[in-house]
């Protein structure tokens, strides 16, 4: 017999199989292993699928408006992000003043070395991927922030990590690379995370060239030589004693250098402009292009990239001069992302966004609580917003997130959510089950049916459906009536129990 037992066991295997490419159900423990196919877990409507990918989770509300539009009309929309009303979006960060705030500010706000500036840009980001309108441009600026990593919290970045977060990642994450890319290198945050605030002409410093090739642009293609003189012309670029990014052309090494097929003379100690020129050469090359690719489609379309996509938008990149939303476009409506439904499994950050999206949960009325709480949950869970340690970024597969542990929290977060437990100031419906099967259906089966549906978009297995029952001691069969007094108690572990199912850790 099926049993809530092995429903969560089978979500368990499922997000640890998904990562190797093949969704596998636990079985019981006298049978076989069973084989499911990941793309028929979920709805295969176009629609649907588009919005797992280009949201932080679909709702009633994005789902009808991409379906009025269609798939283009939708794309064309979200590219226009600042014409998407989202003042109550607006209102809700304003709470937290130092999100977005400039290195200035942050000084004269808060102590040296405070977290303060840490945890309001870390709460923005959930709010933001929770309640935004602008959904993919903010799934878009979570990309980019992951791509061009500075860590938060990480030494020296307390009074400039907000204010990268504006002007470098918000800026230009649906412009052009080589103008987003130049932000960053002459960013503060930037250059103090990879150690180049530090770097002289005595002792350049080789931290922010290696990773400006290795991880921000061409990859694993450069030499030791390449490095050595990248770190060399990147010296001057550095912070003053007010936070603020300024050359210092005393300290850069003159001299010519060959970087990747970048020929400059540097005969000068006027060396930014020298600096500027291969931020653009990297942004431009070839392999940057490939690299680029390459890791949008792992976000977006499957943990293995389909090569003959990568390619394409490789094409696309490099005839736009660098340009983002075409790139965007080309993905979202190219065969091999129609073709990637069930490839890509939620991180436990996205896990958390889609629960309270397609619950209909909203903001607490006032104050931070709720959000200080969900951020607080995304720590313990290893994926809280800007928090990864090293500056790769964090890892975008499902291997990287599976294991029985990071699934039991997921189970939690759902329960607490739909009970309404923790965090308790959020804002929900009434009747949160009405709310989602505004009809009540005259069975059991058939209510976690249209359960399954409204929160995922696909009607779970049998005997999937048989183990959430177990929790209420019902069988698919037993009648739903108007005076039944159960429902109410079960209901929060149905909801959740829906959510628990493999189905819906699928992106």
């Amino acid at each position: 017999m099926t049993t809530r037992r092995t429903l969560l066991a089978a979500g368990a295997a499922t997000a640890v199989a998904t990562a190797v490419g093949t969704a596998v159900a636990a079985p019981a423990a006298t049978a076989a292993p069973t084989a499911l196919d990941p793309a028929k877990l979920v709805a295969g409507d176009p629609i649907a699928h588009l919005l797992r990918r280009a949201t932080f989770g679909p709702t009633p509300a994005t789902l009808a408006e991409a379906a009025k539009l269609g798939v283009p009309g939708w794309l064309d929309r979200q590219l226009s992000h600042t014409a998407i009303e989202d003042a109550a979006c607006d209102k809700l960060v304003a709470r937290l003043p130092l999100a977005g705030a400039s290195i200035a500010t942050v000084r004269s706000s808060i102590a040296k070395n405070s977290y303060d500036a840490f945890k309001q840009l870390g709460r923005a980001a959930v709010a933001r991927a929770a309640w935004s309108n602008r959904q993919l441009f903010e799934v878009t600026v979570a990309f980019w922030a992951n791509h061009l990593h500075v860590a938060a919290p990480s030494s020296g970045v307390w009074d400039s990590r907000p204010d990268y977060d504006t002007q470098v990642i918000r800026k230009h994450a649906f412009g052009r690379f080589a103008d987003m890319l130049k932000a960053s290198m002459k960013h503060p945050a930037m250059l103090t995370y990879l150690d180049n605030r530090s770097s002289t002409k005595a002792h350049p410093n080789e931290n922010y060239a290696r990773e400006l090739m290795e991880l921000h642009t061409v990859g694993l293609v450069y030499s030791e030589q390449d490095v050595y003189a990248a770190a060399r012309l990147l010296t001057g670029l550095t912070v003053n004693s007010n936070g603020a990014y300024v050359y210092e052309g005393a300290r850069h090494v003159t001299g010519a250098v060959e970087i990747l097929g970048f020929k400059h003379a540097n005969a000068t100690t006027a060396g930014e402009s020298a600096a500027l020129a291969f931020a653009d050469h990297l942004a431009r090359h070839p392999a940057t292009a490939q690299r680029l690719a390459t890791k949008l489609c792992q976000r977006f379309v499957a943990d293995q990239a389909p090569a003959s996509l990568v390619s394409k938008l490789a094409k696309v990149y490099l005839d736009n001069d660098t340009a983002i939303k075409p790139v965007l476009k080309a993905l979202f409506t190219s065969p091999e992302f129609a073709a990637a439904i069930g490839q890509k499994t939620r991180t436990p950050f996205e896990d958390l966004i889609a629960t309270i999206r397609t619950l209909g949960l909203g903001p607490e009325s006032a104050g931070v609580k709720a959000l200080d709480a969900l951020y607080n949950g995304l720590v313990n869970a290893g994926n809280a917003p800007f928090r990864w340690s090293p500056p790769n970024g964090f890892p975008d597969v499902a291997a990287a997130w599976a294991s029985p542990s990071g699934f039991l929290m997921r189970c939690n977060n759902h329960l607490n959510l739909a009970a309404g437990w923790y965090p308790s100031q959020l804002t929900r419906p009434a009747d949160l089950l009405k709310s989602l099967v505004p009809v009540r259906p005259g069975t059991y089966g058939a209510l976690v049916d249209a359960l399954a549906v409204r929160l995922i978009g696909a009607k779970l297995p049998a005997t999937h459906t048989a183990a959430v029952l177990s929790v209420a001691g019902k069988l698919p069969t037993s009648p739903l009536t108007a005076t039944d007094k159960s429902l109410a108690g079960h209901a929060p572990y149905l909801i959740a129990l829906v959510l628990d199912a493999p189905s819906f850790q699928l992106r």
